[in-house]
């Protein structure tokens, strides 16, 4: 069985116990902050190896791999094949930096994007500037004006819209 499967079935089980679970998560949360405290300390550097070499490096489990190489994979210059990786699958965590901040504010990772290892990446406008970004990449915009309750309702009947097709809705 791929190792993501195994870990998206282990992470996000719905009979796993629920107390034990949210320790799963909490200590994977803190090994995922020390792992993004090294990739960032050396922005410009590619960190590779195989699955299980990089766990070793980073002193974490497997799983705790697989996991913190499924969620950096989109930020990733060139995304790994995480659907079939094994323990031997030679990976790289060579990162868009960008995209790599933009994705944490996306995720709402605050302890991940508030990282004072990023104050050596980008300065703070560049950093509001991302954030801004990839906050209002996200955000409904209303396509045309919107009607009041008491404008002619748009659908050509002559009442108002409140008494017409408001209620309808």
């Amino acid at each position: 069985m791929a190792l993501l499967k195994k870990w998206r079935d282990m992470a996000y089980s719905e009979t796993a116990d629920k107390g034990k679970l949210q320790k799963m998560w909490a200590d994977y949360f803190l090994k995922e902050k020390e792992i993004y405290i090294d990739l960032l300390s050396s922005p410009d550097t590619e960190v590779a190896g195989s699955v299980k070499e990089l766990a070793e490096k980073y002193d974490v489990d497997i799983m705790t791999m697989t996991g913190f190489l499924d969620g950096i994979n989109d930020s990733l210059v060139t995304p790994n094949p995480i659907e079939e990786m094994e323990e031997d699958t030679k990976v790289s965590l060579k990162f868009d930096k960008e995209k790599l901040y933009k994705n944490m504010v996306a995720a709402g990772a605050d302890w991940l994007y508030g990282l004072e290892e990023w104050n050596d990446i980008f300065d703070a406008d560049t950093q509001k500037k991302l954030y801004k970004e990839q906050k209002s990449s996200t955000t409904f915009k209303r396509e045309g004006a919107k009607i009041g309750r008491n404008d002619p309702c748009p659908c050509g009947s002559g009442k108002k819209y409140k008494n017409c097709c408001l209620r309808k809705a």
